[in-house]
């Protein structure tokens, strides 16, 4: 089964008086490259989630969010009051020595604004993370990492019919050459016997001696273990995209083979007919490389 590399998986809940959202999103990465970004409260849990975004992601560079909306009931900043109201005494005696009535509006504006800048005049409450909070958190996690395994395999499915489609081509393309070959066989004959016969007298050459040397020339030209090994690799890539996920570097390395046999079709083929199907085999695979590169 291919699984892409790319994926994405999302999931909401309200858990307490908070809405949460929680995003999970890869790219394809030659390792795990993982970013986490989560609320305070939940930092000292991040080791054991990295470890199951890990399992879940594999490979690739991937992002995690947690992201919540708090409601009218979520308060997390309190006032304090008794303080406050300390401060306000103490500037009462203050502004009526600068002339300000304490119960002139404008000074009472005034006094409120400077006692709420003042230390501890505001408080805010530290989070204490709620293990039932943090159950429903992982809750969620499993929810948008299940959507994350999906995204991939749907993913996977697409990539994976566009490969079989192309190596289906290279091998067809593959079979294309066998009469190619025969044919250039003839011609290559025929076009050596034309030579010798236009340079040397018919009488003084030698039938054995010619029939030798053009077979140790044919042989450098024989390209029937390339055609072997092509043909084997290209069973072996369809029996990989029928394992199990995780697959990507090997198919990236049968490529690299299959590229290794093509290359030497080309070289040896000395054939224009010949040249255009190694062109094309060629195409096919460029076009498979850059997509093994989204592979899992």
């Amino acid at each position: 089964m291919i699984m892409s590399m790319t994926g994405y998986g999302k999931a909401e809940a309200h858990i307490g008086s908070r809405k949460y959202t929680v995003e999970l999103r890869s790219l394809n990465g030659k390792g795990l490259d993982l970013s986490v970004r989560m609320p305070p409260q939940f930092r000292e849990k991040e080791m054991n989630l990295r470890k199951a975004l890990g399992k879940t992601v594999g490979r690739g560079k991937a992002d995690f969010f947690i992201h919540f909306e708090s409601d009218a009931g979520d308060v997390r900043h309190e006032v304090n009051a008794a303080l406050v109201q300390q401060y306000v005494q103490q500037l009462d005696a203050v502004f009526e020595e600068n002339g300000v009535p304490a119960n002139h509006v404008d000074g009472q504006l005034q006094k409120l604004q400077s006692v709420l800048r003042f230390p501890d005049a505001i408080s805010n409450t530290r989070e204490t993370l709620d293990e039932s909070e943090w159950q429903g958190m992982m809750a969620l996690v499993e929810e948008a990492s299940e959507g994350f395994r999906a995204y991939r395999a749907q993913e996977g499915a697409i990539l994976e019919a566009d490969f079989r489609e192309r190596i289906d081509t290279i091998d067809r393309l593959r079979e294309e050459l066998a009469p190619l070959l025969q044919d250039r066989t003839a011609r290559v004959k025929a076009r050596l016997h034309d030579h010798l016969e236009a340079d040397i007298p018919r009488d003084r050459v030698d039938e054995n001696r010619f029939e030798h040397e053009l077979i140790f020339y044919l042989e450098k030209l024989d390209v029937t273990e390339e055609l072997v090994r092509l043909e084997a690799n290209c069973a072996y890539f369809r029996e990989m995209l029928d394992g199990d996920a995780g697959q990507g570097k090997k198919l990236g390395f049968i490529g690299q083979e299959i590229g290794r046999e093509i290359n030497t079709l080309g070289s040896k083929s000395q054939d224009a007919a010949m040249q255009r199907v190694v062109v094309q085999m060629k195409d096919e695979l460029e076009k498979i490389k850059e997509q093994v590169l989204n592979i899992l």
